[in-house]
């Protein structure tokens, strides 16, 4: 089957289009990908995105609104990224949308009781005619889950090493991870949660200093002109989201603009020049992925796959190198896949397994009291025929 999936992160920084081929089931699965675009915001829609995100400044018909006005935009980055792959619409079977998440509820328990992701799955499917398969989070939280992180499981069936265990590590506006057994490790579980903030804190930080001129460090210019601040890292470190057992998700919510901005405040207090707060909190990145390995790894990780924005940061990466040393800081490049596009893929499986009635998480993923097939299917011009080639 030809399939698009659809990314767009909490950093909310554009639309990611990944048209595969996929064949196959789980144990013999084969996913290529034919094609990738990545389509930047304007800067009006991520403002209105992240305004959303905070109670304090979102109203309902405002999110109403963007809920519609957004699948336009993925509908519009949909049709440009297959005039680019010179595929047509009608070769296209399915469209697996992530969405946009403005609110992953976490209880002070640690459970997860609801996660919003906007993006009108009937917008996509009326204007591509491709079925679209969307809101895959909701499932799983009602199934006692976390709702994420949904890329461990494509992690699970593609990504195991033969021998030893590996470590998948997305950096985006926050960090998960999947810690993989060996494909030759039958007894043994994959385990997967948020370590906590990736890029959120610094990309709000970064605008701030910059006075809005960047939107991220590029390149880590910032990170790497100031030195980290060992003392007030030692008290972000003791946040108790770094504590918690797993499994644990977070977002904007614990980690989002008014987390960063207090924090701006606090280190200007302190008297911190502004590449001495971005340095701190790009340590801060490394640091909470590094403790969370040495907390939580089920075993010696011998590989680091890394994915995400963050790892073009040069003194995340390097970071991270340190701190994780004797593991091997490796790209999904290095193994065969495209970074950029990683997350998009994983939405192209999961609808994929979704629309094949296949569970498309486990249990030990998320902390689910089963499996579950996740998501909402809304179907498309092409769904009588669909059906058809499927199921009969």
């Amino acid at each position: 089957m030809i399939v698009i999936g659809l990314m767009s992160g909490t950093s909310a920084d554009g639309v990611d289009v990944a048209i595969c081929d996929i064949r196959g089931r789980p144990g013999d699965m084969r996913v290529e990908l034919l094609s990738g675009a990545t389509f930047a915001y304007e800067r009006e829609m991520r403002e209105r995105i992240l305004a959303n995100c905070d109670p304090k400044s979102s109203r309902v018909h405002q999110i109403a609104d963007l809920h519609v006005d957004l699948a336009t935009v993925f509908a519009d980055c949909t049709v440009a990224a297959l005039d680019q792959a010179g595929i047509s619409a009608g070769q296209v079977d399915l469209i697996g949308s992530h969405g946009q998440t403005l609110w992953h509820n976490v209880l002070p328990s640690g459970q997860v009781n609801v996660s919003l992701q906007i993006v009108e799955a009937a917008v996509l499917a009326e204007r591509t005619g491709i079925t679209t398969i969307s809101n895959f989070r909701a499932r799983d939280i009602a199934a006692g889950g976390q709702g994420a992180p949904l890329t461990s499981y494509v992690d699970w069936l593609l990504l195991r090493h033969p021998q030893h265990w590996r470590a998948v590590q997305n950096i985006g506006g926050m960090g998960n991870v999947t810690f993989l057994p060996p494909l030759n490790d039958d007894s043994s579980d994959p385990v997967a949660f948020d370590t906590g903030p990736g890029n959120a804190l610094l990309d709000i930080a970064v605008t701030q200093v910059s006075r809005g001129a960047l939107t991220y460090d590029r390149g880590g210019h910032y990170a790497r002109q100031g030195r980290v601040n060992e003392e007030w890292l030692d008290e972000l470190l003791r946040h108790p989201y770094y504590e918690r057992d797993y499994p644990k998700t977070t977002g904007r919510e614990t980690f989002g603009s008014a987390a960063a901005l207090s924090l701006i405040d606090e280190a200007r207090s302190r008297g911190l020049e502004d590449a001495e707060i971005i340095a701190t909190l790009t340590a801060l990145t490394a640091t909470n992925i590094a403790d969370a390995y040495r907390r939580f790894a089920p075993a010696p990780i011998k590989e680091v796959i890394l994915g995400g924005g963050g790892r073009h940061n040069p003194v995340m990466v390097g970071m991270l190198g340190e701190l994780l040393a004797p593991a091997a800081v490796l790209t999904h490049e290095d193994i065969g896949l495209d970074s950029d596009f990683k997350e998009a893929l994983v939405f192209a499986v999961l609808a994929y397994e979704t629309w094949h009635a296949r569970p498309a998480t486990l249990p030990a993923l998320t902390g689910a009291r089963r499996p579950s097939v996740l998501g909402s299917i809304t179907p498309g011009a092409n769904y009588a025929d669909l059906l058809r080639a499927t199921w009969l």
